[in-house]
C-alpha cells in the first residue's frame, strides 16, 4: 500500500475577507511532492479555507491512488479535532465540507495529525500565493509558484545545522548521531535537485475549480521456530502519529526479514556464521515465496540487500524475484559466530559447556566456546552496518535479509534497550519486522515479528 501525507491550509485576510487554500500531497517513504493545489475562493473565513484546502488535497492524493493510506497534517486544530471525531461540527458552512472531505477516502485510510504552523510552511505558501493572485483578479497558476523551492531552502538550511556525532561504536545515541550526521550531508544537495526537477513540472487544472500541479509517480541467537505468531501492527510502514515523516523528511526505513527455515531450524540448533551454512528447506522456500508475494502487493520495498550466508541470498534471491529487484549482499549483516556451539542444542550446549553458557548468559561481553563473537561485537557490527545501510537508502524502503541477533540487535538498538532484552525477544523463520530512522537521530520500531503473511 503506498503512503501519502497530506499537508493543507487556508487563510482569509479578513476572517471573513479574500481567502484561498493550499494544499500538498507528499510520498510517505521519498519525501517526494506528488501534487500541489490551491485556489482562490472569494470572501469566507478562515475556517472555511482551511476545510476546502483539506478536501483539495484528499482529491489530489486520491487521483495518485485511491487505495493509498493517508496522513494528513494541519495546524488547524479545529479542523483536526473535527476530523479526528474528537469535536463536534457545530458551524453549518463547516458541516458540509467536513461530510465531503470524510467520503474522498474510506476512514480506516485516514488518519489526522495537528502540526505547529512553522512545520505547515509549504501549505500556507500556497495558500498565500492564491490569495495574492485574487487580490490581483486572478486565479493561483503553477507555473509562477515558488512554494515548494522555499519549502526545500527550508529543509536545506535545517540539513546544514544539524549537529556532528559522537561517541563510541555500537552505542545507541552515538549510532543515531552518526545517521544523522550522513544524512545531512545529502539532504542540501537532495532538496536543491528535487526543487529544480518541480520548478520545470507543467500545470494541470485540478476537479473543484482549484489549480492542481501534480509532479512524477513515483530466542538468544538459537535458529528456533516461535510458538506463537505476534503482529505488532497491520503494515510495515504505516502513517506515524505524532512526529511524523514530513517533520524531517522520508526515514530510511528498514524491513527485517529473518530468512527461511533451514533443516536445523525445527531441531532448535545454534545455526550461526561459523557452521556448516546450512540451505534452505523446502517449507523454507515456501515460506520465501509467500514473503515475496506479500511484499510485493505491499509496493513499498524498494532495494534488496542480504546477508553473505546461503540461507539468507535464498531467502533474498526468492523475495527479490517477486519484487523485480537485484539483491545487494553486506556482509554486516551475517549471524554471529556461535564457535564450538554451532550445530548444537541449547541443551546440549548446557551439558558440555555450562561454565561458558552461564558467563555468556549474563555478560554481553562474554565469547561462546571457542572464540566465537560476542554479542557486544554483533552489536558494533551491527551498528556500524546500520549508519552506512542509513546514509546510502536516506528516505528509502529496503528489505534487510538476516537473521535471528542482527535483527533483534537492530531492534535494541533502536529501542535503546540493554542486551539482556535479545533474550526477551521471539522471532520466527520468514517474519518481518521493520524500524524507521529519521534525520534527528531517532528511530521508530513499526513492526515485530509478524508471520501473518505466511497464514495459509
Amino acid at each position: 500500500m503506498r503512503e501519502f501525507i497530506v499537508e493543507a491550509d487556508g487563510g482569509s485576510r479578513g476572517n471573513p475577507g479574500p481567502a484561498g487554500y493550499g494544499s500538498v500531497v507528499i510520498d510517505a517513504t521519498t519525501g517526494q511532492t506528488l501534487a500541489e493545489a490551491a485556489e482562490y475562493i472569494g470572501v469566507a473565513t478562515n475556517n472555511v479555507a482551511e476545510y476546502r484546502g483539506l478536501v483539495a488535497g484528499l482529491r489530489a492524493a486520491h487521483e495518485l491512488d485511491p487505495s493509498a493510506a493517508v496522513h494528513v497534517r494541519m495546524d488547524s486544530k479545529l479542523v483536526i479535532e473535527q476530523m479526528s471525531g474528537r469535536w463536534k461540527i457545530k458551524h453549518p458552512d463547516m458541516k458540509p465540507l467536513a461530510f465531503e472531505a470524510s467520503k474522498v477516502f474510506p476512514a480506516p485510510q485516514v488518519t489526522y495529525e495537528w502540526i505547529p504552523r512553522e512545520q505547515n510552511k509549504h501549505a500556507d505558501r500556497l495558500a498565500n500565493e492564491a490569495m495574492d493572485a485574487g487580490k490581483r483578479g486572478e486565479q493561483w497558476s503553477a507555473s509562477s509558484s515558488t512554494a515548494e523551492l522555499e519549502a526545500a531552502d527550508a529543509r536545506a538550511a535545517r540539513a546544514v545545522a544539524e549537529p556532528k556525532p559522537a561517541g563510541p561504536p555500537g552505542d545507541a545515541a552515538a549510532g543515531a548521531a552518526r545517521a544523522r550526521a550522513a544524512l545531512s550531508e545529502g539532504r542540501a544537495a537532495d532538496a536543491a535537485a528535487s526543487a529544480g526537477s518541480s520548478s520545470r513540472r507543467g500545470a494541470a487544472e485540478g476537479s473543484g475549480g482549484g489549480a492542481v500541479r501534480a509532479g512524477a509517480d513515483v530466542g538468544s541467537g538459537v535458529d528456533g521456530r516461535a510458538g506463537a505468531d505476534v503482529r505488532a501492527a497491520r503494515s510495515v510502514a504505516a502513517p506515524a502519529t505524532g512526529w511524523g515523516p514530513a517533520d524531517m523528511g522520508a526515514p530510511a526505513t528498514f524491513v527485517l526479514l529473518r530468512h527461511g527455515e533451514t533443516p536445523l531450524t525445527p531441531q532448535k540448533r545454534f545455526s550461526g556464521s561459523g557452521g556448516t551454512d546450512p540451505s534452505l528447506s523446502d517449507v523454507g522456500r515456501e515460506q520465501a515465496e509467500r514473503v515475496g508475494a506479500a511484499l510485493a502487493r505491499r509496493g513499498t520495498v524498494q532495494a534488496v540487500v542480504a546477508s553473505p550466508l546461503t540461507r539468507t541470498r535464498e531467502t533474498a534471491g526468492i523475495v527479490a524475484a517477486h519484487l523485480g529487484l537485484d539483491v545487494t549482499v553486506d556482509d554486516g549483516l551475517r549471524e554471529t559466530d556461535f564457535g564450538a556451539w554451532e550445530g548444537l542444542t541449547f541443551g546440549e550446549v548446557r551439558e558440555r559447556y555450562a561454565d561458558d553458557l552461564g558467563a555468556w548468559l549474563a555478560d554481553p561481553e562474554a565469547r561462546p566456546t571457542g572464540d566465537g563473537e560476542s554479542f557486544a561485537a554483533t552489536a558494533t557490527r551491527i551498528a556500524a552496518t546500520r549508519d552506512k545501510l542509513v546514509a546510502a537508502y536516506a528516505g528509502r524502503t529496503v528489505l534487510l535479509v538476516s537473521h535471528v541477533t542482527p535483527i533483534k540487535t537492530f531492534v535494541r538498538l533502536a529501542l535503546g534497550a540493554p542486551p539482556e532484552s535479545l533474550f526477551r525477544m521471539e522471532l520466527s523463520a520468514a517474519s518481518l519486522s521493520a524500524v524507521a530512522y529519521y534525520a534527528d537521530g531517532n528511530a521508530s520500531v513499526r513492526l515485530f515479528n509478524d508471520t501473518s503473511h505466511l497464514r495459509p
